[in-house]
């Protein structure tokens, strides 16, 4: 690889002290390498998205450039980075690798939220890691009626349900006690938090189901005045309103994040576990 576009966080970068100092390291090598605070959207050719920053850097990014067929690595300076491949100690060491092709893509799906209000589709986003629908305010339980491939599923009551990709499965999935999954896998997940409930469980879609997901009314005792909102990849909250209906579905683009090492999920997963 040659030709390289850095994205980072300057709230985990103070200054770009990190961004600049990788910059320069790849340009005394003969790469390319261009900043987005000097360009917003990656040029003609770029091979490989870094990012700087924890999983939310790389979600967000990946999300903006998803459209341009790029690849995509993080180099971890938040907490745990499920996503992230490296962290500042071995930054110069990953661009080694990419400098000389030593890596591995894989390839990972991402999943495509439509809402539709009074029948019309009124808004349309993709996620990587996960959709959330719950209630504007906490302590306030959603009433979601589920139904999959135009059949009548169930009616939760929860605080969330969960529409994780096998990529968000270590992330708010898992805390809700959602399964981990391989993340090249081709399926998806959905998980309610706190649901009230015995019998709530996940569950594993195919990827070539399409879920709806309804505001219902609320039960008695918890109608209050507080909506409802939609989160992709945890960030843009979106307000629904009561009928409101969500589609969810495999997006058709996919994502390349490059990985350095032949590491095992399962290894990987256990040293991010002990962390």
């Amino acid at each position: 690889m040659k030709y390289f576009y850095i994205v980072s966080n300057s709230y985990k970068d103070e200054g770009f002290r990190l961004r600049d100092q990788l910059c320069s390291y790849l340009t005394d090598r003969g790469a390319v390498c261009v900043r987005y605070e000097d360009q917003p959207t990656p040029p003609p050719g770029t091979e490989c998205v870094i990012t700087l920053g924890g999983d939310g850097t790389l979600l967000r990014t990946v999300r903006r450039y998803a459209d341009m067929g790029l690849s995509y690595i993080g180099i971890n300076t938040g907490t745990i980075g499920y996503l992230t491949e490296g962290d500042p100690g071995n930054a110069e060491a990953i661009l080694d690798a990419l400098l000389a092709d030593e890596f591995l893509r894989e390839k990972r799906m991402m999943i495509y939220g439509r809402l539709f209000r009074n029948g019309k589709p009124v808004s349309r986003h993709r996620a990587l890691n996960d959709v959330t629908v719950g209630r504007s305010m906490p302590m306030k339980m959603a009433n979601l009626r589920v139904s999959v491939n135009g059949q009548f599923l169930k009616d939760y009551r929860c605080d969330v349900l969960i529409a994780a990709t096998p990529t968000g499965s270590t992330a708010y999935n898992f805390s809700a006690g959602g399964p981990i999954v391989e993340p090249t896998a081709q399926l998806f997940l959905l998980t309610p938090l706190a649901a009230h409930s015995l019998n709530s469980r996940t569950l594993v879609l195919s990827p070539t189901d399409r879920v709806q997901i309804q505001i219902i009314p609320p039960s008695a005792g918890n109608e209050g005045k507080e909506g409802y909102l939609i989160y992709f990849d945890g960030e843009k909250p979106e307000e629904l309103q009561i009928g409101d209906v969500l589609e969810i579905t495999r997006a058709t683009t996919y994502i390349n994040i490059l990985k350095l090492s032949e590491r095992s999920f399962v290894e990987i997963l256990r040293n991010k576990l002990s962390e």
